[in-house]
Parts: C-alpha cells; sequence; structure tokens
C-alpha cells in the first residue's frame, strides 16, 4: 500500500520517490553501485522528518492526529493487552461498534479497557462509524466501568474521536445523557483509571471516556471542545480558515499541559506514531504502566477525592 503523505510532507514524499526510484535501478545495476547514494538519501529524508515534526504548529499536527495509520484502539488491544475478551452491548438498545471495549490482562494486569475505533478500510469505518459514538456506545462504557469497579479491577481507556455522533436517531435516543452518565461515571469511579488520548480528542465524545485519574496525550495527538473546522464555522461564520482555528484554540498536547488539562505527554517516534506504530504503542503501554503502579493501593475515597480536585481545578488558575 503506497505510503500517506501530510501536505507538510511533500519534500520527503519526493525523496522517497526517488529513493524509491534509484532501488529500481539498483536491480538492475552493478551491485552495490548505488548503495552509497541510496544510503545518503536515505540519511536525508530522516533527517527532514525529524526536523519537520519538531516544528510542527496547531493545524499540521491535527491532520497527524488524524492520520489514517496511526495506530487504532483495535491496534492497542492486540499489542498491549493478553487474553482481550470483547464484551458487547449496552444491555438496553444495540451494540456500538465505534466503542469498544472488553477485560484482558495489561502486562500481568487484570485490567477493563475501552477506547474509540474508526476503522481502517472502507468496511470497517461504516462499522465502527468513524469513530463517532452513538449513545449505546457511552452506555456499554458505563456498563464497562461499573463491571471495573464491582471486580476492582482499573480502567485503561484511548480515547480517538472527532466528536459523538450528531445524527436524529442518536439524538432521539439521548446521546447528551448518555455522555454525562458516562462522564459522571468515570468520575466517581472507585478505581484507578487512566485515559490515553491518542489521535483526536473531540468534544463531550472524547470526555465520556476520558475523565481519568490520570489524563495522558500523545504528543501529536489533540484535545478540543470542537474541530477546527467546527470552531471556524460556529465562532467566525466561515470567514476565517481551520488552520486560524486551530491556532487561536491551544489544542496540542503541549498546551493543554501547560493548562494543566493532560497530566503527561507520551513521546512519540519521529515522524509520528504512524511511522512506527510498533515504538508508539510501546511508548504508550510503558506510560500506562507507570501511572497504573502509581495508583495502586490507593483507597476509593482518596480516588474520588483527587479526581474531583483535579477536574475542578481546570480553568480556575494559570490560564
Amino acid at each position: 500500500m503506497a505510503a500517506h503523505y501530510l501536505e507538510f510532507e511533500r519534500p520527503i514524499a519526493d525523496l522517497e520517490a526517488k529513493i524509491e526510484e534509484l532501488q529500481r535501478l539498483s536491480e538492475t545495476a552493478e551491485a552495490g553501485a548505488l548503495d552509497a547514494e541510496i544510503d545518503a538519501l536515505r540519511a536525508r529524508a530522516s533527517e527532514m522528518r525529524v526536523k519537520a515534526y519538531a516544528k510542527l504548529d496547531a493545524w499540521q499536527k491535527t491532520q497527524v492526529a488524524r492520520h489514517p495509520d496511526r495506530p487504532h484502539f483495535v491496534d492497542y488491544a492486540e499489542a498491549l493487552i493478553e487474553d482481550f475478551v470483547e464484551l458487547r452491548g449496552d444491555r438496553k438498545f444495540a451494540d456500538d461498534q465505534a466503542i469498544m471495549g472488553g477485560l484482558g490482562r495489561f502486562r500481568g494486569r487484570p485490567v477493563v479497557v475501552m477506547g474509540h475505533e474508526k476503522g481502517r478500510d472502507t468496511v470497517g469505518r461504516v462499522k465502527h462509524n468513524f469513530g463517532y459514538a452513538r449513545p449505546e456506545g457511552y452506555r456499554k462504557a458505563i456498563r464497562l466501568m461499573e463491571m471495573a469497579e464491582q471486580f476492582n479491577l482499573p480502567v485503561v481507556s484511548f480515547v480517538d474521536t472527532p466528536a459523538a455522533y450528531p445524527g436524529v436517531g442518536s439524538e432521539e435516543r439521548g446521546v447528551a445523557e448518555a455522555i454525562a452518565r458516562s462522564t459522571q461515571k468515570a468520575l466517581m469511579l472507585g478505581v484507578p483509571m487512566v485515559a490515553v488520548v491518542t489521535g483526536e480528542g473531540g468534544s463531550g465524545g472524547a470526555l465520556g471516556i476520558a475523565c481519568g485519574s490520570r489524563v495522558l496525550i500523545m504528543e501529536h495527538a489533540i484535545y478540543s471542545v470542537i474541530p477546527p473546522e467546527g470552531a471556524n464555522s460556529i465562532l467566525w461564520r466561515g470567514s476565517r480558515t481551520a488552520e486560524e482555528a486551530a491556532k487561536a484554540m491551544k489544542i496540542t498536547a503541549q498546551d493543554l499541559l501547560k493548562m494543566k488539562i493532560v497530566d503527561r505527554i507520551v513521546p512519540e517516534p519521529p515522524g509520528g506514531a504512524h511511522s512506527d506504530p510498533a515504538a508508539a504503542m510501546a511508548a504508550v503501554g510503558d506510560a500506562v504502566e507507570e501511572e497504573l503502579s502509581a495508583l495502586d493501593g490507593v483507597a476509593s475515597d482518596v480516588l474520588r477525592a483527587k479526581r474531583s480536585e483535579r477536574f475542578y481545578a481546570i480553568g480556575r488558575s494559570g490560564l
């Protein structure tokens, strides 16, 4: 499958196309004749990628956060969760595959795990509704969190959604109420919960499963009350651009850490998580393990009190 290059990666794409061309020529040339030139171009491409990703602006980070090749929930579940057993349905209406979850072992520790899934190909994206969860998805999340509390299991959630699904059926079935109750459940959990924003953390659709004891975010992920396109449309009536909105909204991991909306940034490989998914997922796993270990043995009432204190503090100072 051809690599997916973002707009700011065009110079890198051109250079890597040249490398591919030389590799094809090397197959018909004398053995080793072009190796030195190919190696030099590869080193140059790597250097360009490192430099480009070291100075991304908010809109470029938005593009990276939405990159189709970033690891998804199913990838994290496969890489980090042993003996994963998916649990389906909200026991009220249906099973929403935009939010997936179940039981498993994270590095030997029994956990409840859940997260948004966008899908990879056309069939998968339709099945998972492009990561736009309906009310039953959040009611499934509540069911999973209740199970975690019943059996004293920590919760790990992976957040990656543009927003909750705004369709008529979703509204008829009470999507706002479902998100509110899921948010409430997460805030009042008596067990540790670590949430990781792995890509696009959009609006209440993200918040419904992101109110953890600790909130982590990947280096090039974003977390916002509304997508930049929506902000441009609603706040500026389309008179500006999504790029301008992204820069004004302070949605990058670095901005969010300064405002104490997130607790920790998980570094990504040079070129973003999509360039080396295995390394990116391993880094997430290491960070989650550290945070869960720090929460071991903390009493339920203390967990609730600290979680409340953490979220009540947002916006009160330091902004």
